[in-house]
């Protein structure tokens, strides 16, 4: 079993900084095509398990982490879904995945249980993962050493590695590596949050439900069979302290209301927190030995569901580049990385936004721009092309 409390090796292949479901899926594929790394997290096991993030995971995400002998837990208590409802004008309308992308569909599986199984299969047979482990700065990105530098209880180390990969976010070590003149940020805020809660209440539909209302969005989605998870949104700088659960559930209600004999489950409420909205991408993903993966290069708004997939695709593409690399020597896919990895990302982004702006009421919303929205949702919900481009996105676009 890898130690929690040891050094790491003073040398490796490549330097994983995060402990999060990118940087641990990636270990958990090079170890399996031979390639060594080791994996560095600043928080505590205990932290990084209980964190709450995203809870929709696509086809190819769940197809690498079934590849990758991960999916065990996944496969016997993840929710498999095939579709979504989209409401607006008190109606609803599902958005059926299956038929329209080939059977592709989507699993809720909370991003949680996902770094939970992660962690397991590390500790037990793959490369060296460290908890606690704060990395000060990644040196020497543009040369054939670089060297990431971190304390550990108390005691400053160094690791020498070929490649360092930043799977440490935005605000991340591995980023400031790399000249702030070599990479470009391309941002969007968004001037409202989501207001998320956990309920101890089964979930008053099988599906996610999007809703635009007058009142503005909301979202139905779920952790299990008897946890809902839901989403209102608020105006920036929401103190989520001030509102009672009964505001709470009325306002859920007032959104969701459709015609017909469906009923919103109420239930008590466990968790709250507000959940500010932006789009960020940095190019390119790549400088020198230094590499960006997951949120550390690239943001969405939750909307999508798309920011542990994309995550999750940018280190499938890494996996394969490093395989190659180690089989036959040659450096195309860790070249072509940052290419391959953003064409993908710009189109989730998109997708992100689209899905956003649709289903939002801006502050300064015009009568205009809802009925250009609801012209939007009408034409998904009567063209097939129109609702096969939803789906595709939603579901998972191919990686790589």
């Amino acid at each position: 079993m890898t130690s929690l409390t040891a050094p790491l090796p003073a040398r490796t292949t490549v330097g994983i900084v995060g402990g999060g479901p990118a940087g641990l899926l990636l270990a958990r594929l090079l170890h399996q095509a031979g390639v060594d790394c080791v994996v560095l997290e600043s928080r505590s096991r205990a932290y990084v398990e209980q964190r709450q993030r995203a809870g929709i995971l696509e086809q190819g995400t769940v197809d690498a982490l079934r590849s990758s002998g991960a999916a065990e837990r996944l496969d016997r208590e993840g929710l498999v879904h095939d579709g979504v409802e989209l409401r607006w004008n008190r109606r609803g309308h599902r958005i059926d995945f299956p038929s329209l992308t080939g059977g592709r569909k989507v699993w809720v599986y909370a991003q949680t249980e996902v770094v939970k199984d992660l962690i397991a299969l590390q500790l037990r047979d793959g490369a060296p993962l460290l908890f606690d482990a704060e990395v000060s700065q990644v040196t020497a990105a543009d040369t054939d050493q670089p060297t990431v530098h971190y304390t550990h209880g108390g005691v400053e180390h160094t690791v020498v590695c070929d490649y360092v990969v930043g799977c440490d976010g935005f605000h991340g070590a591995t980023r400031k590596a790399i000249p702030a003149a070599a990479l470009s940020t391309f941002e969007r805020v968004y001037p409202y949050s989501w207001f998320g809660i956990l309920a101890d209440v089964p979930p008053s539909s099988d599906e996610l439900v999007y809703a635009h209302s007058p009142r503005g969005f909301a979202l139905l989605s779920m952790r299990s069979p008897t946890v809902s998870r839901l989403y209102l949104q608020v105006p920036n700088g929401t103190d989520a302290a001030t509102w009672t659960d009964g505001r709470i559930w009325d306002e859920l209600d007032a959104r969701f209301a459709v015609d017909g004999d469906w009923k919103l489950a109420r239930g008590p409420i466990t968790q709250r927190s507000v959940l500010p909205m932006r789009s960020s991408v940095t190019e390119p993903m790549r400088w020198g030995r230094v590499i960006l993966a997951g949120d550390a290069a690239h943001i969405v708004p939750p909307t999508g569901a798309k920011g542990l997939n994309l995550a999750a695709s940018d280190v499938i593409v890494l996996a394969r580049a490093f395989e190659e690399l180690a089989a036959t020597g040659s450096t195309a896919g860790l070249d072509s990385y940052s290419d391959t990895c953003l064409r993908r990302v710009w189109r989730a982004e998109h997708f992100s936004w689209f899905m956003t702006t649709t289903l939002h009421t801006a502050p300064d919303q015009s009568p205009f721009d809802t009925r250009l929205q609801l012209s939007q949702l009408d034409r998904i919900a009567a063209s097939p092309h129109a609702a096969a481009e939803l789906a595709q996105n939603y579901a998972g676009l191919p990686v790589g």
